[in-house]
């Protein structure tokens, strides 16, 4: 099996293409290879690669820039992955796709996990975007899947970003500042491990549609970073706030916990507690060759 990943050097390509190595031959693919700004230039592109299976791991994932920068943000998300899915259907490529819990968030009453059938309805134009995402890859892919996860961490961090949740909270502990965390948007930080093997298990599964992708459990941002402090023997000044206390341009959900009763029920087992999940990306880290 040909395998082209876009995006294989950000912190979820880097653990997905060691894992989809056992399928086949893994083809890594950066924006100097597929510009999903530059939809006329997709096409050919996969025709050229003629993968078997197309992994899409980049986006336009800066949340409160796209509140601004909107139309970047759709050009990427919505137009760049409807020209990919496109192409991958024309190739006969399955297209496995990443979204996110942000494509939820309209509804202030929630306290339930959300399934794979609820109704998308964002708050953001990042959210906005990524629900074109989505429609867009199930429609024009039709047998490809859809992943939807949640603030993912991995020890290669997010380049484009640079860093993720974890690393900004131990780099400002470890520069003794005072940290403010929000302690009203409850969701499922995921470890990026942890969401490559699923991927790769649904895979095997031949399974196709949206699955929810993410560790188990949920909590607030404020929790994980207390957790991220008490597994590190750290006590920071950590200090609770609401999120309109912090003030972000764009706005996030309250809850987005996301079900993965879906995910269980193919490949046999939920993945492991975001607790768990954290512990040992934390050993992770420090064994991560320099």
């Amino acid at each position: 099996m040909k395998i082209a990943v876009l995006g294989a050097a950000g912190q979820l390509g880097r653990d997905l293409c060691p894992r989809l190595a056992a399928l086949g031959d893994v083809i890594p693919l950066s924006r100097a290879d597929i510009d999903l700004e530059r939809p006329d230039a997709i096409a050919p592109a996969v025709a050229a690669l003629r993968p078997d299976l197309f992994v899409n791991c980049a986006a336009y994932n800066f949340v409160d820039k796209a509140e601004t920068d909107w139309s970047t943000a759709f050009k990427v998300n919505e137009f760049g992955v409807q020209f990919l899915a496109i192409a991958c259907r024309e190739v006969g490529a399955k297209l496995v796709q990443f979204s996110t819990d942000y494509v939820f968030g309209a509804d202030p009453n929630r306290a339930t996990p959300y399934s794979e059938d609820d109704p998308p309805a964002p708050i953001s134009y990042y959210g906005k975007s990524k629900d074109w995402t989505e429609r867009f890859a199930s429609t024009q892919a039709p047998n490809g899947l859809v992943l939807r996860t949640c603030g993912l961490y991995g020890v290669w961090g997010s380049g484009g970003k640079g860093g993720n949740f974890v690393e900004t909270m131990l780099r400002v502990a470890g520069q003794g500042k005072p940290l403010r965390v929000v302690s009203d948007q409850r969701c499922t930080p995921s470890y990026t491990a942890d969401v490559a093997e699923a991927t790769v298990r649904l895979i095997q599964c031949g399974a196709t549609g949206l699955f929810h992708v993410v560790n188990s459990g949920d909590c607030t941002w404020y929790e994980f970073a207390a957790e991220i402090f008490r597994r590190s023997g750290l006590k920071p000044d950590l200090t609770p706030i609401t999120s309109a206390e912090y003030n972000a341009p764009a706005r996030r959900p309250a809850y987005s916990v996301l079900s993965t009763a879906k995910l269980a029920g193919v490949i046999g087992s939920p993945l492991r507690s975001w607790q768990d999940a954290l512990a040992a990306y934390l050993v992770e880290r420090q064994n991560k060759p320099a």
